[in-house]
């Protein structure tokens, strides 16, 4: 088991790399969001140092295995998604809307629905306390790229 999770880490922290990647690619295209890019960017690989940080636990065999998303060909079709848009988007720059509604549609997928209620929920586990505590400013992403998206005027 000690194998599967590594390799669930592995592309999860890929995802994270991948998404600070992308947003930090946003915050030269969208000058006037420069700033609410950049932030979530710098989250994303918060997100990913915490992630790295936990195959530590598991090499001392106290990494909690639901702290990680378990279905390891959803998480590589979603970095496939991503470098895909980065790719795209290097070539060619999208829309405000076409790209913000892509970031809320990456926010939304199950294993970043599923990391953000890991730092949500009560557990007795002090790794996941330690994570939530690290992840503590790090809120929602999908609320606030909404939020964004309705200052846009992008529905």
């Amino acid at each position: 088991m000690g194998n599967e999770i590594s390799n669930l880490l592995d592309e999860s922290i890929e995802i994270e790399l991948n998404v600070s990647k992308l947003y930090l690619l946003y915050s030269k295209i969208f000058s006037e969001d420069k700033d609410f890019w950049w932030k979530i960017a710098l989250e994303e690989q918060n997100h990913a140092a915490l992630l790295k940080s936990g195959k530590k636990y598991l090499e001392f065999g106290i990494f909690p295995e639901e702290t990680v998303y378990h279905d390891l060909k959803k998480l590589v079709e979603s970095n496939s998604e991503i470098k895909g848009l980065i790719e795209n988007y290097e070539r060619r720059p999208p829309l405000m809307d076409e790209a913000y509604r892509a970031a809320l549609r990456l926010e939304e997928s199950a294993s970043e629905i599923y990391f953000q209620k890991i730092m949500e929920k009560d557990s007795d586990s002090k790794v996941i306390k330690i994570f939530q505590g690290l992840n503590s400013m790090n809120k929602n992403h999908a609320e606030r790229i909404k939020s964004l998206m309705l200052k846009q005027g992008i529905e």
